[in-house]
């Protein structure tokens, strides 16, 4: 999905890596059937059976959010997400010749929740495009009332999160490494890909950690009601990242357990 209007650096890159993700989610099932193409259509969803996903294979679609130009999908996005759900109309035109490949919705949901690395990947992509939007809509408001959606980059040594805040948002790295430390003591790494952030969002405590940058950092940065909403109408998504969050824990809580086994004192016998 690619925006209409100017965009910044960052949003390229983050708009490379989720086109890739379509077909790592699709990785292992089969197509309804051969490959759907059409010389052009001015409203390509009307032409389409429903309770289908469609890969898009070849070709540009212009999305239309009641009648107006918003933004364009390209090959790797995924077609068909929309159905179901109560809200403006969008309409997809296009001049050109279109390739779709067609999924059977239900099957695509079941081989999503049926792995928990697609049920990430998913989750990345629902989060990545919903940012996408929310930094353009910021970037159309005024200075003073542009809201804190989007993205953030951090230089080696700075501050992510800070121990004892508040925590109003969620984060995703985009680019970079960083470190998490708790009272000073570094307990541990936070990857590219990975979401943080999260625990004090559900619990409404202080942060529990500090987060510094170990390498320069682009960072995702979702409101906590924004993330929270997502989570609610996503429940196997949340429960997936629940237990990825919960392994966390429990390897913190056994790289804890032999540090303190390494400070105590040998017994004298």
């Amino acid at each position: 999905m690619y925006l209409l209007g100017e965009q910044p650096a960052y949003a390229d890159q983050l708009i490379n890596r989720l086109q890739s993700i379509p077909a790592q989610l699709l990785q292992g099932l089969s197509p309804e059937g051969p490959a759907l193409i059409f010389a052009g259509s001015d409203d390509l969803c009307a032409e389409l059976p429903p309770n289908q996903l469609y890969l898009i294979e070849n070709g540009l679609l212009h999305a239309l959010v009641d009648e107006r130009p918003l933004f364009y999908l390209q090959e790797g996005d995924l077609l068909g997400l929309r159905q179901g759900i109560d809200m403006p109309s969008c309409r997809y035109s296009s001049d050109e010749p279109v390739t779709l490949l067609p999924y059977a919705r239900s099957k695509v949901f079941q081989h999503i929740y049926a792995d928990e690395t697609r049920q990430e990947l998913f989750l990345q992509y629902l989060i990545g495009q919903t940012a996408l939007l929310s930094d353009a809509l910021a970037r159309l408001k005024q200075p003073e009332i542009r809201p804190a959606t989007g993205f953030q980059h951090f230089a080696a040594g700075e501050e992510l999160i800070h121990q004892g805040d508040e925590a109003d948002h969620v984060f995703i790295i985009i680019e970079g490494h960083a470190e998490a430390y708790v009272d000073g003591h570094k307990v541990g790494d936070v990857q590219k890909d990975e979401i943080f952030g999260a625990m004090a969002v559900f619990t409404r405590e202080k942060r529990s950690a500090t987060v510094i940058a170990s390498e320069p950092c682009t960072v995702m940065v979702i409101p906590k009601e924004q993330f929270l909403s997502l989570m609610q109408s996503n429940p196997r998504i949340a429960h997936s990242l629940i237990e990825s969050m919960a392994r966390r824990i429990d390897l913190l809580n056994r790289e804890v357990t032999q540090l303190r086994l390494k400070q105590e004192p040998a017994e004298s016998f």
